[in-house]
């Protein structure tokens, strides 16, 4: 894997690097419009946010951590590189912090299972693990205040693996071509 940080987001989806599409590739039905898809995120972080505050609150029965949101803040950038490190060539950051916009990109193929894992892996590091060692020592209130956080804001990521898991067949590949998946069955 070769990181490469190319800066600000133009908001031009085909400024993004991308390989050539695959024969009878489909697209994952997703919004066309990164405003909805933005929206339908939101609603998912916010009934996470509600979910596991509320799991918080009775295991805890602790005040928030305050040091859990600049932590959240400072584990960004690792968060995509988490995503970064699943796959094998070129991988591309960009962010727009005017929007809220920090993704990476990279233009090749995956299966189906490493696409989930790729999606997963970020929430799962800074997410659920600190989450789960919380609910096993509620002493540990600033991990558990930064996993919640951290599993709210992997919504967008939870949509991925979604479309990947009830739109892709099994054998399925995947690619990433401006913001939007792909996949198509390999020729045999």
């Amino acid at each position: 894997m070769t990181f490469h940080y190319m800066g600000k987001y133009s908001g031009d989806p085909e400024s993004l690097p991308h390989g050539e599409h695959e024969p009878n590739a489909v697209k994952f039905r997703e919004p066309e419009d990164t405003k909805k898809l933005g929206m339908i995120a939101n609603g998912i972080a916010v009934a996470l946010l509600i979910v596991t505050g509320v799991i918080y609150m009775l295991r805890g029965r602790a005040a928030w951590s305050g040091w859990a949101l600049p932590l959240y803040l400072l584990s960004l950038v690792p968060h995509e590189f988490l995503h970064g490190l699943c796959f094998r060539g070129d991988v591309y950051m960009y962010q727009n912090l005017k929007h809220g916009m920090l993704f990476v990109v990279g233009p090749e193929r995956m299966s189906k299972g490493r696409f989930i894992f790729m999606s997963l892996l970020p929430n799962i590091v800074f997410g659920f693990i600190p989450f789960a060692l919380f609910l096993i020592d509620p002493k540990l209130r600033i991990l558990g205040t930064f996993g919640l956080i951290s599993i709210a804001s992997g919504a967008g990521d939870y949509i991925n693996v979604y479309n990947a898991l009830t739109q892709m067949p099994r054998g399925a590949w995947t690619y990433l071509h401006g913001f939007h998946s792909y996949w198509y069955l390999p020729e045999e």
